[in-house]
């Protein structure tokens, strides 16, 4: 039974008034020949129901994972699947994988990244990971907002800022289920639209420790250690730009000549950025989502046009099988859902999610303030990215990280990369200043620990140690 100081807190995440210590109920069930595990949390009535080593994806002896839901709200079931660290379980740190989308399942960061498995070879089961984030930590994989993925029920969510408590909820239920992570360090990570995710996430995170100190907040501080986003998208300002100068002059192959550059930066000048700035100035609605078109079909999509290459991997025809989407399929069937413990049908990238984000123009607001803020209060923060994507490109990734307003602001923006080794091997370029880092990813397209394995598992180690990356 959890202490009733910490049910009064779970209660206050919904409202409630608690006048006595309740007691939570832990039953078991079987369902068709699978057992589930059922925790019923007293105090906020959540239910968090899942399977414990259903033999899926981490085979390693003696690695504990959990698969199923956490309620974050009424009629609203966050599908989360979470793996034991291979190494000291007892002790490791936390970690949080989120995709991004809007509207992206998680175990796509599982399957295709950093998870205990992998598919290789066109195989239709998956392999053993050697370079998976669990080798390290405890890894936690989450599908939200609700729709995406395996989460099903009420999506409520149109925006970023609108995620982040259902999130923190859901960290709360899952600490109230596994009280033996409560003290851990903490980290998330993410990716794409996760440059609007991970910023966001990490502040509210903070904001909420920081209620929680001061008594206006009752629950469970999460002791965030660490911010990493690869391919991210932070602020369409700088990133629309970006497109235009990656497609011209990256070290792959010129998609556009100087003639069309010209013309693209006259076209962001005079119509695109105006629509980014109106945006950023009235906050509407309307506005953000006429930036979010008049960018969109004045740059990206024209420029995503320009020849055959695949967007998220340029060297790549638009056809490119890889990463290989094998686990789609393989999360469809009957006796990997029935394994697993999940209630619906498996959905990579739903539009109806994606569409409530687009409705409110969440794509152009900027996220750079808010990951300014982030930094400035210590937080170890890596942004990284794959060289060879282009939707998020490297390009951008370098100038938002170069415009994040902290302490060594001037120091960061005006010190040059430096090589970067795996074991001795240049693996990309990077700087660092205090506790801001920035990477570039030699031969990486857009989801980099699927390109760079051994250089992803290295620098998220190096990133939840609580210290800048670093050569080895």
């Amino acid at each position: 039974m959890r202490p009733y100081s910490l049910l009064a807190s779970a209660a206050a995440i919904i409202g409630l008034t608690v006048a006595a210590p309740l007691k939570d109920k832990r039953s078991t069930t079987v369902k068709d020949g699978v057992t589930y595990e059922v925790f019923e949390h007293a105090a906020t009535g959540a239910k968090l129901e899942f399977v414990k080593n259903s033999g899926i994806c981490e085979k390693s002896a003696g690695v504990n994972q959990y698969s199923g839901y956490l309620s974050v709200g009424s009629n609203m079931n966050m599908w989360f699947w979470f793996f034991e660290a291979r190494n000291n379980p007892t002790t490791a740190p936390l970690a949080a994988w989120f995709n991004g989308g809007p509207g992206c399942s998680s175990m796509i960061g599982l399957f295709q990244e950093n998870g205990p498995c992998k598919f290789e070879n066109g195989a239709s089961t998956p392999t053993n990971n050697t370079n998976s984030f669990n080798n390290y930590a405890n890894m936690i994989y989450i599908d939200q907002p609700i729709g995406v993925g395996f989460s099903y029920g009420t999506d409520s969510v149109t925006s970023t800022v609108s995620a982040a408590p259902y999130v923190w909820k859901l960290l709360q239920a899952f600490y109230a289920q596994f009280p033996q992570y409560e003290n851990r360090d903490f980290g998330i990570f993410t990716e794409s639209y996760g440059g609007h995710y991970g910023p966001e996430f990490a502040y509210y995170v903070q904001q909420q420790n920081a209620a929680i100190d001061a008594g206006t907040v009752t629950g469970e501080k999460i002791p965030i250690v660490a911010l990493g986003i690869n391919n991210g998208w932070f602020d369409a300002a700088i990133q629309e730009k970006a497109y235009i100068q990656f497609s011209y002059n990256n070290t792959y192959k010129a998609l556009i000549t100087k003639s069309q550059y010209n013309s693209y930066m006259s076209t962001y000048t005079s119509d695109c950025l105006p629509a980014i700035q109106s945006c950023a100035s009235s906050g509407s609605n309307s506005a953000c989502q006429n930036a979010d078109n008049t960018c969109y079909q004045d740059i990206e999509g024209p420029l995503s046009e320009v020849g055959d290459f695949d967007v998220y991997d340029i060297r790549e025809p638009s056809d490119d099988p890889y990463p290989p989407a094998t686990y789609q399929t393989y999360l469809t069937t009957s006796s990997v859902v029935k394994a697993i413990g999940a209630k619906s049908t498996y959905q990579e990238c739903p539009s109806a999610p994606y569409n409530k984000f687009s409705s409110t123009g969440d794509n152009p607001r900027s996220f750079l303030a808010t990951l300014s803020k982030v930094v400035q209060t210590g937080l170890p923060t890596l942004i990284w990215a794959g060289d060879a994507d282009w939707i998020c490109n490297w390009f951008g990734g370098l100038d938002v990280a170069n415009a994040i307003t902290y302490s060594g602001t001037s120091t960061f923006a005006n010190k040059s990369l430096d090589p970067y080794t795996v074991e001795g091997t240049e693996k990309g370029t990077f700087k660092t200043v205090s506790n801001l880092s920035f990477l570039r990813v030699y031969g990486a397209g857009h989801e980099v620990p699927y390109y760079q394995p051994e250089t992803a598992l290295q620098v998220f180690i190096q990133t939840m140690q609580k210290k800048p990356i670093s050569s080895t």
